[in-house]
């Protein structure tokens, strides 16, 4: 099952899991209060798999690829591993489905406040269009994901302030109605 905690607000390197003192987890029923959604699927059979076939039809997730984030294996690794972390916010869903490592997402609550979700091999995660967040890895620095889109995949990323979007007032309005 998904891990997730409030942040501590230290600047220290941003692969440490930054735990809130006192701990405060943060459960699946209030990511899903912040629009994002989580599977926890069988990553050795991802090719083949008929969880994620119907996750991706009912989703309507048409589009993916894979991404191995690690020195050896992504260019320009040091800018880009900079760029995940600067918080934004995209038009479109973010779908992310870890096949093999772990990182960390962390998303802004309904009060600004950072939220980190521990992502490792099996869980599939999709953050909601104009929610603020950033990624990183953690201190092993390996990851190897899916990317899922609707659609043709759009790379855009909008960094803060960035409320002026469409999805934004969106995504503000879907906050309003769940509180």
């Amino acid at each position: 099952m998904v891990q997730a905690w409030y942040m501590d607000k230290s600047a220290d390197d941003p692969r440490r899991p930054h735990r809130g003192e006192p701990a405060r987890p943060v459960d699946l029923e209030q990511l899903r209060g912040l629009g994002v959604l989580y599977w926890k699927l069988d990553a050795d059979k991802y090719e083949n798999d008929p969880e994620l076939e119907k996750i991706r039809k009912e989703r309507n997730y048409s589009w993916m690829d894979r991404i191995t984030i690690c020195k050896d294996k992504l260019p320009n690794y040091e800018e880009k591993i900079k760029m995940f972390y600067e918080e934004r916010l995209h038009l479109d869903d973010e779908i992310r489905y870890i096949l093999d490592g772990s990182g960390y997402f962390d998303v802004r609550d309904k009060e600004d406040r950072w939220i980190r979700i521990f992502m490792e091999k099996g869980d599939m995660i999709t953050l909601p269009a104009g929610i603020y967040h950033r990624f990183t890895l953690d201190e092993k620095n390996y990851v190897k994901a899916m990317r899922l889109f609707v659609g043709d995949p759009v790379w855009t990323a909008y960094n803060r302030p960035a409320d002026h979007f469409e999805a934004r007032g969106q995504y503000l309005e879907f906050l309003a109605q769940t509180a």
